[in-house]
């Protein structure tokens, strides 16, 4: 069981996670043991997460986020399996702690009468600049 917060804990079915070889320097541990770690998280199906927040994780997943619903994190960081499966579930917790907080709703401002009257005033001033820069007609 993964806990997120104290009232979300993602259970073990919902995680699966397959190991391959890893890319990169390593000499030939590399070559021999499967340190990369890819962890699955059944979010669509999680009856742990609720709608508005699987809309967030979805939103945050991007490219991570599968057809099927789920979302796939890879880590071959490190040389050791464990550490690697340490980073990948570290970082699914704080995918989902980030879809927890809603986003603060933008309330509408219009700006301030002087400061509409300041800005057409500055404009005017920068207009009549503009206009005396003209050649000198005859007159």
């Amino acid at each position: 069981m993964l806990y997120v917060t104290d009232d979300i804990a993602i259970q073990d079915w919902e995680l699966s996670e397959s190991f391959m070889r890893a890319s990169g320097p390593g000499g030939q541990n590399v070559n021999k043991v499967s340190s990369a770690v890819e962890l699955r998280f059944e979010a669509a199906r999680s009856p742990s997460l609720p709608a508005p927040v699987k809309a967030r994780l979805k939103r945050l997943a991007g490219r991570r986020w599968t057809g099927e619903g789920a979302i796939v994190l890879q880590c071959d960081e490190t040389r050791s399996q464990a550490r690697n499966r340490e980073i990948v579930r570290a970082r699914l917790v704080e995918l989902i702690a980030r879809a927890l907080v809603a986003p603060k709703r933008r309330i509408a401002t219009k700006p301030t009468r002087g400061s509409v009257r300041r800005r057409l005033d500055s404009k005017k001033a920068r207009g009549e600049v503009k206009a005396l820069r003209g050649k000198i007609g005859d007159e």
